[in-house]
């Protein structure tokens, strides 16, 4: 790839407006359409994804659920958790679904080498694991040639929600936080690091600009 996409940090946005935004930004897209990277941290939600069984959410109690189109099973979304959205036109660039995903892990585990953390990908259930735990985590939805949805990382969220479900689907799976593993607990500061890794793991030009918005700005292009 060349250039570099528009980077836009969203602040705390809720959910279902978000992922509205996302389908309408890539049904309206066109060849020339510049690429975006949207940061965002949500309220508390459970997401299922397009195929996902509703025995893996246990105890939703008072947290709402959306059934969305991305790929995957249930996961939860919360404050103190940096969502990535990478709005990219695959075709455009040549780059596969494979490919797409692990830029975001790699992306990931570069970053936090830096912290002192070892993390590792998978190919068996996608996202960014520690000592067996999930850090972070990984569904896509790929319409027109292009993508969106994208990965959550735990930074500082209360995990305490993820016991209420199977975790992307898989009984007893663990999830850790930044917090939890290196006193990482700043969201500005990991978008900050981790940036300059997504755009060098997704093949983009390294100079960027960020653009501090919101969602409402977002929605009413």
């Amino acid at each position: 790839m060349s250039g570099a996409p528009v980077i836009r940090r969203l602040g705390l946005a809720p959910y279902e407006p978000t992922w509205r935004a996302m389908q309408r930004f890539t049904d309206e897209r066109g060849p020339s359409t510049a690429d975006e990277i949207w940061f965002v941290e949500h309220p508390p939600v459970f997401t299922l994804g397009l195929n996902a069984s509703r025995e893996h959410l246990l105890r939703p109690g008072d947290i709402p659920v959306v059934q969305i189109d991305r790929g995957g099973q249930v996961t939860y979304h919360g404050p103190g958790q940096l969502v990535i959205y990478p709005l990219i036109d695959l075709r455009r660039h040549a780059l596969g679904v494979r490919q797409l995903v692990m830029a975001l892990e790699n992306a990931v585990i570069a970053y936090v080498a830096e912290l002192g953390v070892t993390a590792m990908g998978s190919r068996d259930a996608p996202g960014v694991y520690v000592g067996g735990a999930k850090l972070a985590s990984i569904g896509l939805r790929i319409r027109r040639g292009a993508s969106y949805h994208g990965l959550a990382l735990n930074v500082s969220l209360d995990l305490r929600p993820f016991e209420r479900i199977n975790v992307c689907g898989h009984r007893g799976l663990v999830v850790t936080s930044l917090a939890d593993l290196c006193a990482v607990a700043d969201i500005g500061a990991v978008i900050d690091r981790l940036t300059p890794h997504l755009l060098r793991q997704l093949g983009f030009d390294a100079d960027y600009s960020a653009i501090n918005t919101d969602l409402q700005a977002v929605s009413s292009r």
